[in-house]
């Protein structure tokens, strides 16, 4: 199963764990089936209207979904999800 790495910030939600591994056949239906997993999270994914919060950025091995097919990206067995949620901050 394809495994998602989850960063820093949100590991809290998701008991702890660095990375975890859900079915499914392309990048939406992981975060489906991780946000279904782990219920908390889904409002730091997704905003009210179910897309995906501008600030979260998610890669397939290294590379950003939004350059590839978005969530309907397909994935393999031996695929890695990174989320990288933007950080802003500075003067």
């Amino acid at each position: 199963m394809p495994k998602i790495l989850i960063p820093t910030p949100l590991r809290q939600f998701v008991d702890k764990q660095d990375a975890v591994t859900v079915a499914g056949a392309t990048v939406g239906e992981l975060l489906q089936a991780l946000t279904n997993q782990h219920a908390d999270l889904r409002k730091h994914l997704y905003n009210d209207e179910g897309k995906l919060r501008s600030f979260v950025n998610v890669y397939l091995n290294d590379e950003d979904i939004r350059y590839l097919d978005k969530d309907a990206t397909a994935v393999k067995d031996s695929d890695t999800i990174s989320i990288v949620p933007s950080i802003a901050g500075g003067r």
